[in-house]
């Protein structure tokens, strides 16, 4: 099995987040892809994809995200199996927590793919309002993390996140 793990990371954290998925997984499993130095549709030679964003002031894309938003549509993706984990700031923009991560499900959940890595939505988040909750509002569509006010818990998340989606995808073969 190989896993494609791409991300978009301006200020470094997404990035960081990347390397600890794929640190868990395994370097012989995880081949990172930052989205600036390579196109999205390279997607395509995986059967398992993971895709990492961050959301940006009031909403927006992270700009490496922002400048191939309309490759997205050309990625196919059916038949694969996808994970999303997105970052946010709860605190700063709460208005806005995981909009991004929302917006980016939202474009390839269309498709034909096997989601995993759904994560819960408790009571250690404090936002306004977020894109990347499920109709319930129970859960995020993927791993939320907030480098900016909850950093010390960003390595549990990550660790109990790459279990999950592990096991899921196990289950799901």
């Amino acid at each position: 099995m190989q896993i494609g793990l791409f991300y978009g990371s301006t200020t470094c954290y997404t990035e960081i987040a990347a390397e600890k998925i794929r640190d868990i997984i395994g370097h012989d499993i995880v081949s990172l892809h930052n989205i600036k130095d390579e196109p999205l549709k390279n997607a395509e030679q995986f059967d398992f994809v993971i895709f990492g964003i961050s959301t940006w002031d009031f909403g927006e894309l992270q700009e490496d995200w922002e400048s191939i938003w309309d490759d997205i549509k050309d990625v196919n993706l059916n038949g694969k199996t996808v994970a999303l984990f997105g970052m946010g700031d709860q605190q700063g923009y709460g208005q806005w927590f995981q909009d991004a991560l929302g917006m980016l499900h939202d474009e390839i959940c269309d498709q034909s793919i096997t989601l995993l890595g759904k994560w819960p939505n408790d009571a250690s988040y404090e936002f306004e309002a977020s894109k990347a909750l499920t109709e319930d509002g129970k859960q995020f569509v993927g791993l939320a993390l907030d480098e900016d006010s909850q950093y010390e818990l960003s390595d549990e998340r990550i660790a109990s996140w790459v279990e999950q989606v592990m096991t899921e995808y196990s289950e799901s073969l």
